[in-house]
This record gives structure tokens, sequence and C-alpha cells, in this order.
């Protein structure tokens, strides 16, 4: 009994869900006025959107509001605060690769020679630029008699440099061995025919044995301290000739001696060094550097100051002139 009444209750329940689409409809007879036009007028409209003539209405209506829209931004479905890009700040242009207007440079990295050996540190359309490095070439027992035979028998003397017609006292003393005059950094050294002291005819031979070369020239500088130096240069004056050898020989206390790239020249044939790569080489008491091949034409080279404690050094670089090739 209860069940048959649950049922009745579901079906009734159903009917009324039914019946709530006629809503419009309570409280009005059938034959009302206004329930008949309400109805007819619903009925008019589904009439309408089907008809022909309203379709054209309706067209010309959409292609005016399109016009009147164009070019505003499309309308958010639901309240606008609701928007999913309400916090979006507005899309940035798609980034385009473009060629840089100037190249990128890149230093190469700094690079120390402490071991004994050959070195081709570069190699350009000029040819190969050459190190040589024998760092105990003159054992030092023996380099201690040579240094102060040659501190006491070279003639030393401290002479001015000319850089853009500014005199300057060169930070360090030097003496020039040679047939023929040397001039460079505006200072010319005058022929030197005196005969060798005996250390430096010894050592010149004991180089031409080991390297087959015949020297006939030298340039020695004595650094007193730390604070004696000589700035970046290139021995490429015209009395070596194109490809010279310069053997460099130290003596004394240890200093560092560096080396770094000549860059191409640009229109106004200015040099810009920021990009250069620079090669260290620590050089003691009878150490031996060969520079050849092209080192002086594409590198320069300079000992810097050093700021803490130094003695003194003494460092001969043999050469080889070629006189008649200034002329």
């Amino acid at each position: 009994m209860n069940f048959d009444k649950k049922r009745r209750a579901r079906v009734q329940g159903g009917w009324a869900a039914a019946s709530c689409s006629n809503q419009n409809r309570r409280g009005f007879k059938s034959g009302d006025p206004a329930v008949s036009n309400t109805w007819q007028n619903d009925d008019t409209n589904r009439t309408a959107v089907q008809g022909p003539s309203s379709s054209n209405s309706l067209s010309r209506v959409a292609l005016s509001q399109a016009k009147s829209d164009k070019g505003k931004p499309p309308m958010p479905v639901g309240p606008v605060w609701m928007a999913k890009n309400i916090d979006t700040p507005s899309p940035r242009p798609a980034y385009v690769f473009q060629d840089p207007d100037e190249e990128i440079k890149i230093k190469p990295d700094d690079q120390s020679i402490l071991k004994p050996g050959v070195f081709d540190i570069s190699t350009e359309p000029s040819g190969v630029s050459r190190i040589r490095f024998f760092p105990n070439f003159i054992e030092p027992s023996m380099s201690e008699a040579i240094y102060s035979e040659l501190y006491k028998d070279i003639p030393w003397r401290q002479r001015h440099d000319i850089h853009n017609g500014i005199q300057a006292m060169q930070p360090r003393l030097t003496a020039w061995f040679s047939d023929v005059p040397y001039t460079y950094a505006g200072v010319t050294e005058p022929a030197n025919s005196s005969e060798w002291p005996p250390a430096l005819r010894q050592l010149k031979n004991q180089l031409a044995e080991v390297t087959g070369v015949e020297f006939n020239a030298l340039a020695a500088n004595l650094y007193r301290d730390g604070h004696d130096s000589i700035g970046w240069h290139s021995d490429d004056e015209k009395i070596f000739g194109s490809t010279p050898i310069i053997a460099s020989l130290s003596f004394g206390d240890e200093r560092v001696f560096e080396l770094r790239k000549k860059p191409a020249p640009n229109e106004f044939g200015e040099r810009d060094y920021t990009y250069s790569q620079l090669i260290r080489i620590p050089l003691h008491s009878g150490a031996l550097l060969i520079m050849e091949g092209c080192t002086q034409s594409d590198w320069q080279h300079r000992v810097p100051k050093e700021y803490h404690d130094r003695g003194s050094r003494i460092n001969i670089t043999f050469r080889v002139t070629v006189p008649e090739v200034s002329r």
C-alpha cells in the first residue's frame, strides 16, 4: 500500500515538472486573450526567424554591427573582472633575430709558458711566430759570475725616450754594441765599434754553437729593481730584417716577460689591444728565450713594473743587423 502511494507521488511529481514549462498560463483560462496573444507572438517570432524576409534584415544588422566593431577587442564572455587575461600585460611583438651591426669580439685566454720547448704562438698569412724557451740554458753557478762581470764591464747609461714629441727618462740603464747605429723610440744609439767585454764574446760564441746564427750586435738592459721596466714594443726596425732572430739571455733576479698579439689596424692605422691575447714567461737567471719568424711583426713584448721586492736584472738581446736594408 505504501509502495503504491510512493509510486503515484513520483508520477505526479514528474507531471508537475513537465507542466512548469507552461507556467505562463497559470491564472488564465485557455480562451483568455492574454494567453492567446502570448503564444501567438511567440509563434510569430519563431516563424519570423525562419522567414526569408527577416533573414535579409538580420544580415544587414549583423553586417552593420561587424563594421562598427571592427578593430575593437572581442568582448569577454561574462563580467570583465572574470576574464582570465584581466591582469595579463599586452602581448609583446615576436622577437626577430637580426645580425649585429658590429663584430662580436672575444679575448683569448691568457697563456703562460713555464716549461722548455718550441712554441708556435701564432700562424698568420705573414708566417709563423715562434718562441724557443730554455729555462736553464746556463747553470746557476755560472750565471752569478756572468752577472757580476757584465754589471762591472758594460758602460751603462740612462737615455731618454721620445713619444709623441714628449721626452721621458728611460726606467732602466742601457748599452748598445754594434758597428752600425740603432734608432728606436726617437732615440739613436750611435755605432759602438769598441771591443766587446769577454763575457759578451763568450756568450756570443756559445749561442752560435747552439743556434748556428752569427750574431753581430746586442742591446743590453739593466733593471735596477722592480720599478724599472720597458714598455710595449716590437724590435721590427728595418736594420734587423723582415724576420729577425733575437736571442735574449737573463741574469740576476727573475722578471716576467710578456707578449701580446697585434690586432689589425683600423682605417686610421690605430690598433685596439683590448682583446689581444697575452703570453707570460717568467725568466730567471740563466734562461734563454729566442724569438723568431714573424714574432716582431705580429706581436709586441715588454717587461712590466713589479710593485714588490725585486733585485737587479741584466738582459742581453743578441741580434743580427742588416744595414744595407735600411739604406
